[in-house]
C-alpha cells in the first residue's frame, strides 16, 4: 500500500511528490492530486496551492509527521497526505 520511495533524492529542478523531499529542501507547488475532496479541501483551506513555496523544516524520528513552513507559518503534515501534492524542487 506504501509506495513512496524513501531514498529517492529530488535534486533542484526535478519534480516529484511533496513526501520525497528531505529536511531543509524547497519545492514549488505543481498540483493537488487525491481521492478525498475533503483531505484537498482542507489543504487548500491550509494554503496549499499551485505556486506557493514549501520548506521541508522538521522530521519526526519515525519519518512522520513532517513539519512544513508556508505562507510564514509552520504545518506538520502526515507522509501520506503529502504524497498528494506534486512539487517542483527550487532549493
Amino acid at each position: 500500500m506504501n509506495t513512496m520511495n524513501k531514498h529517492h533524492k529530488l535534486t533542484i529542478g526535478e519534480e516529484g511528490h511533496l513526501s520525497d523531499l528531505r529536511r531543509g529542501q524547497k519545492c514549488v507547488v505543481l498540483s493537488l492530486h487525491n481521492d478525498s475532496a475533503s483531505l484537498r479541501r482542507r489543504l487548500l483551506d491550509m494554503g496549499i496551492t499551485r505556486g506557493v513555496n514549501i520548506e521541508i523544516k522538521k522530521i519526526a524520528p519515525l519519518g512522520d509527521p513532517v513539519d512544513i513552513s508556508l505562507r510564514g507559518y509552520e504545518l506538520c503534515l502526515r507522509k501520506i497526505d503529502m504524497h498528494g501534492i506534486n512539487i517542483k524542487v527550487v532549493a
